[in-house]
């Protein structure tokens, strides 16, 4: 097991490393952090991950572990209905702009669900919910319902939209570009909960 000294130098590692805790209620025991960046070398049980500050890491996985594949999408796979989660930045008026939009697949319809904060930008939300109305004809508009509230977000023409799709770990090979969401324990270990992985040379920009 790592010495106090050693936990305490791997705490401000990570630290560095990954900035603002992104946590939801109902998660596992421990922080809950975002690590982007590419994989450098798998394992059975384990990632080495260069993170896109720099830093390398090593990721545990578990059984429980989901992997899910990053593939291209547009706007016009967007449909009223349609399941969708967006990292957002909030504007004057009160609406969101968004910093990239990700299409869930009908059978994770409901994944995190809600409005809430999220670590890909200073100030930026996630919110996941199903499409009321879509507007494309001004302004590329979204209207987002989730249980409990609504948020209208502003699809800007450059801003990536991706398509979240099941996938296993015969994906996750070096070379790919990830995000990944873990937990840290006392010892400073990171466990992933979930994993995002982009296909044919995808960058996941969530």
């Amino acid at each position: 097991m790592f010495g106090p000294m050693l936990r305490h130098a791997a705490a401000l590692v990570l630290i560095s490393l990954l900035g603002t805790a992104v946590v939801q209620a109902g998660d596992a025991p421990g922080m809950r952090l975002g690590v982007r960046g590419e994989i450098t070398g798998v394992s059975p049980d384990t990632l080495k991950v260069h993170a896109n500050s720099g830093e390398n890491v090593v990721i545990h996985l578990t059984g429980d572990t989901k992997v899910r594949a990053v593939t291209l999408a547009n706007i016009e796979d967007i449909k009223p209905g349609s399941y969708i989660g967006s990292a957002a930045i909030p504007q004057e008026d009160g609406t969101l702009k968004a910093l990239e939009v990700h299409v869930f697949p009908p059978e994770l319809a409901g994944s995190g669900d809600g409005h809430r904060p999220f670590d890909l930008a200073k100030g930026s939300s996630m919110t996941n919910g199903s499409v009321g109305d879509l507007v494309v004809s001004n302004g590329r508009v979204l209207t987002v319902n989730y249980k409990g509230g609504q948020q209208k977000i502003l699809v800007p023409e450059d801003v990536p939209i991706v398509n979240l799709v099941p996938a296993d770990r015969s994906l996750l090979k070096v070379g790919v570009k990830i995000v990944t969401f873990v937990t840290q324990s006392a010892d400073g270990a990171l466990t992933a909960q979930s994993i995002s992985a982009g296909k044919d040379g995808v960058t996941p920009p969530m």
